[in-house]
């Protein structure tokens, strides 16, 4: 990919005149190194949020704490989410350089602390400072874009970033189960120091200083907002991770959790409407292009994060893969969004780009690879099955680089920041979202379609309270002692028992197929109600030089 010249006064090592939107224009090498720095520094972060899973057996058997072991992944998820939309803001106020390289800092410290871990309790609060420095590293890598690119090139680089985050998610699962048996679980985040200290460097030398003049009001640290923010977000995830895993979702802990985010949300919303300088400018919903894009972006996240949980469980617990095979049919569709970003972004920066257009061409593509997922059954082959998750792959790719782009290039470099990182943060909560509501879904329909399917004898052949188990975990279909202990008590039933145990086996993977499609039902719905949205996205064409923006208009662009 060819990285657009820059044309560097001849006095200037990084920066001539700003053109009229107030993009700076950077030397050659500096735009090429800066940017080789930026996608391994996003490589990086993204990696962690998948590389963990496979090293969870080892690190459970080193450290024991099996009741908490979720919190390794919620602890980071948490964290990076909560921290995305302040740094964002922090940047467009002191520039992104000094927060870049701490965070990265933030990120190698965690990376260490985790590694050295002792006790489950000390990887989980390491997992949370690793979240922090990952969340700045995610938040600034889309921004940075901005800084490097005028308008009209950053869409093939905002697909090349979506396809690396694309790449990392493939690539994760796999190095995470090779760094833990050829060396142990500490080293799939030790490793990540080796990487990251050159990173620094890079930086300290060549990142651009894109701070931008200001009054010192505009500069001030709105504390209140930062602090409502943190203890709405936090709250409110948690609450959405605890139900229906850790807690029943009527539990007092996650209503009051809930409760309270939504509390704090409201006093958020009170204060930043108040403020002088708020922490997220409310004035930037007023801008329909960042309105619409948002809305999409949190709507197509609820159904990416859903594909990505319950596909594994498909193809385990219906068509009957390993669990080591089954995480691997995620990589099609990892390679489909990868492949379809760097499309689209292409495509956007060749042609002008026509946001409504290509994101709604994106969107029905996702669609249609959900709607052929949700169709799926017990006799799907599987082939079949990972021709639909390209499908979808693709479609979800294709929007990536859109709604980014149409957030960036309808906003002003002084919100630049927020209205980037914001594009992140509704992603991260539509999904998490997604896996709250989706979740509770295919619980409550695999136990009623085996309900309405179980016969009476089959019934009475169970062991008392046995079949109640089966409704509330299916895990005879996923864990073959599990299978095995099954058939041994129906078996010993009598003659018919190795029959009655396949008939009930058949019975379950049938309700379990069943249920997952339903969860991609509602996918579907949801999804496709992001392509109503998108019907109101503005059918604009990424500025060129002669018809950017003026500067620092009010907070907001042209969008309505």
């Amino acid at each position: 990919m060819e990285i657009p010249s820059q044309h560097a006064g001849a006095g200037s090592k990084q920066a001539s005149a700003p053109r009229q939107d107030n993009f700076i224009q950077l030397s050659r090498r500096t735009v090429v190194l800066t940017m080789a720095g930026v996608m391994l520094a996003m490589f990086l972060a993204s990696l962690d949020q998948t590389v963990v899973g496979t090293a969870m057996p080892r690190i459970i058997a080193d450290l024991g704490g099996f009741d908490s072991f979720t919190w390794v992944t919620t602890a980071y998820l948490v964290a990076s989410t909560t921290v995305v939309p302040i740094v964002g803001r922090l940047t467009d106020m002191y520039g992104r350089k000094m927060f870049y390289i701490a965070g990265i800092l933030v990120f190698v410290t965690g990376s260490v602390a985790a590694g050295l871990s002792g006790t489950m309790n000390q990887l989980i609060l390491s997992r949370a400072l690793q979240g922090v420095g990952g969340g700045v590293i995610m938040a600034i890598s889309f921004v940075s874009i901005a800084d490097l690119f005028p308008p009209e090139d950053r869409g093939k680089f905002q697909g090349l970033m979506a396809g690396v985050f694309g790449l990392s998610s493939v690539l994760g699962p796999t190095l995470g189960g090779f760094i833990t048996d050829n060396l142990s679980w500490n080293w799939v985040f030790l490793v990540n120091v080796p990487i990251a200290i050159p990173i620094v460097g890079l930086f300290i030398k060549f990142f651009p200083d894109t701070r931008r003049p200001g009054s010192e009001t505009d500069r001030q640290l709105e504390y209140l907002g930062m602090a409502a923010l943190v203890l709405g977000v936090v709250p409110l995830l948690l609450g959405l991770s605890w139900g229906g895993v850790q807690y029943e979702w009527v539990s007092v802990q996650v209503i009051g959790a809930l409760g309270f985010g939504l509390a704090m949300s409201i006093v958020f919303v009170m204060v930043e409407s108040r403020t002088a300088a708020p922490i997220m400018p409310l004035d930037i919903y007023k801008n329909r292009m960042v309105t619409v894009s948002l809305i999409a972006i949190f709507l197509t996240g609820f159904g990416m994060f859903g594909a990505i949980i319950f596909i594994p469980l498909f193809f385990q617990g219906v068509l009957g893969a390993s669990a080591t095979s089954s995480g691997s049919f995620l990589t099609p569709m990892m390679m489909g969004v990868v492949f379809g970003a760097g499309l689209s972004g292409q495509i956007l920066s060749r042609t002008g780009g026509h946001y409504r257009i290509q994101a709604l061409i994106g969107i029905a593509i996702m669609t249609t690879g959900m709607y052929l997922i949700g169709n799926m059954d017990e006799t799907t082959r599987f082939g079949t099955a990972v021709g639909y998750l390209i499908v979808m792959g693709f479609g979800l790719g294709t929007t990536f680089p859109v709604f980014t782009l149409a957030v960036q290039n309808s906003v002003t470099f002084s919100v630049m920041g927020i209205a980037t990182s914001a594009t992140q943060f509704y992603r991260s909560i539509g999904g998490m979202l997604g896996l709250a509501v989706l979740g509770a879904v295919m619980a409550n329909r695999f136990a009623s379609r085996l309900a309405e399917t179980m016969t009476d004898t089959l019934s009475q052949a169970l062991p008392p309270g046995q079949f109640e188990s089966l409704q509330e975990n299916p895990q005879a279909l996923v864990n073959p002692e599990a299978l095995v202990a099954l058939r041994g008590s129906l078996e010993q039933t009598g003659p018919e028992g190795a029959a009655k145990a396949d008939q009930l086996v058949a019975l379950m993977k049938s309700a379990l197929a069943g249920a997952i499609g339903d969860v991609f039902t509602i996918s579907v719905v949801v999804v496709a109600s992001a392509f109503v949205v998108t019907l109101f996205l503005r059918q604009s064409k990424v500025q060129s030089e002669a018809t950017s923006r003026l500067s620092e208009a009010p907070g907001v662009a042209d969008g309505d």
